[in-house]
């Protein structure tokens, strides 16, 4: 998407907008499945929480991807864009026995986390298979709140718990179906998956009823011009390799599942934002544009980078700028950034908007949330509205005595 497209869809649709391009998708979702062509059944599911729009979901439906769904709402999305129960998974995180009994009825698979629904679930539900995500003491991520997998998250049943494990399940006849784990995201060493499978294999075999290995993802996406990304190519070749001695040892073809969010649409996603005000103070130039923490977060929480761009003047003589936000507190996109000469009305462009930005947005301010915009094979799709005020009074009940 060149940058006279991208600025004619401001016009056409105002500002801050998020734009989603389908075709890096497709590339992403056939680059991953190709990188594990060598393992004969695999299957991507769409960690669903990284961009939750319904069309994205029917995009890669489309594409012959499962759903990977933390909640019982993103569940009922993925329903709602045609998914099938059977090719949705559900892993939630310290939720309510009532949602994991809900999604049971609308017929998702089951990953468990703790013991207590573990043996919960074998009470109420008798004969149901169910699956287990493990811990695997794996510290592995790009920031301490992405990693998950270490031996102090609330992730998981530890792997130090197998004995009592294999306790519940026997007590309670419960078919476990599969092993999972999630480390990280952003993991910039592939030894860590190496070393994490190994584990989640040798919890595998004390099963004889598993039918799925789920390795999750954590695929890392370069962020910064120099930024190296998963060699997902050597990756896939050694996990592959791996993964099938095992199912020979094991006597049995497995599913070999992987869950990529960020890796199937950071990269398909621009966030456009039109600069309000350029302020001078004695050290820094600072350009203030008409959004903020509430439409981008992952700066401010995760310290994340983007790559900014000021894609009405790109060619202009380059001054050092600090990109900020209209929020009423530190609100920060961009620091000491290198932009064509920046003035008011210029577009500013964030790359990378594709995952974790849109789905994280808030009300804030009670400022709108913007409009999403998605393009296949060039044409531009409105997929979400722009919120108005009574969206922002949508709920809100007014008492008439005050």
């Amino acid at each position: 998407m060149n940058h006279q497209f991208l600025i004619s869809l401001t016009e056409k649709y105002g500002a801050p907008l998020y734009v989603y391009n389908a075709d890096v998708i497709e590339r992403q979702y056939q680059r991953m499945t190709n990188a594990f062509s060598s393992v004969k059944n695999v299957k991507l599911n769409y960690a669903v929480k990284s961009n939750t729009n319904v069309n994205v979901l029917k995009f890669l439906k489309n594409l012959g991807s499962g759903g990977d769904c933390v909640s019982i709402q993103e569940i009922k999305l993925c329903l709602a864009a045609g998914f099938e129960a059977k090719n949705i998974s559900y892993t939630p995180n310290g939720v309510s026995f009532s949602e994991i009994s809900e999604a049971k009825e609308l017929g998702v698979k089951i990953t468990l986390d703790n013991l207590s629904s573990l043996e919960r679930f074998g009470n109420e539900f008798p004969d149901t298979p169910v699956s287990l995500r493990i811990n695997p003491h794996i510290m592995a991520g790009g920031n301490a709140k992405i990693s998950v997998g270490h031996v102090d998250s609330k992730f998981g049943i530890s792997h130090t718990q197998i004995e009592n494990i294999k306790e519940i399940v026997s007590k309670g006849g419960i078919p476990i179906n599969g092993v999972h784990m999630h480390t990280g995201s952003d993991i910039k060493d592939p030894n860590a998956f190496v070393e994490a499978m190994e584990i989640l294999l040798g919890i595998a075999k004390q099963f004889d009823t598993i039918d799925f290995i789920d390795l999750g993802s954590g695929f890392k996406v370069p962020y910064k011009d120099e930024d190296h990304e998963t060699n997902l190519e050597e990756l896939g070749a050694i996990l592959g390799a791996r993964f099938n001695e095992f199912c020979k040892d094991y006597g049995k073809d497995l599913k070999l599942i992987f869950e990529p969010g960020k890796f199937l649409v950071s990269e398909s996603g621009k966030f456009l934002a039109k600069v309000n005000v350029i302020k001078q103070t004695q050290n820094i130039n600072f350009v203030g544009v008409d959004s903020g923490l509430n439409h981008l977060m992952r700066p401010m929480m995760y310290d994340a980078y983007h790559r900014v761009h000021n894609i009405s003047n790109p060619d202009g003589k380059k001054e050092n700028y600090n990109v900020v936000g209209y929020i009423c507190e530190t609100d920060t996109f961009a620091e000491s950034r290198q932009l064509g000469k920046v003035s008011e009305g210029d577009i500013i462009c964030m790359d990378n908007a594709g995952a974790y930005c849109f789905s994280m947005s808030s009300n804030y301010n009670s400022r709108f949330k913007p409009a999403e915009v998605l393009v296949i094979k060039g044409q531009d799709f409105l997929i979400r509205e722009r919120e108005k005020m009574e969206d922002i009074l949508k709920g809100q009940i007014i008492i008439d005595t005050l």
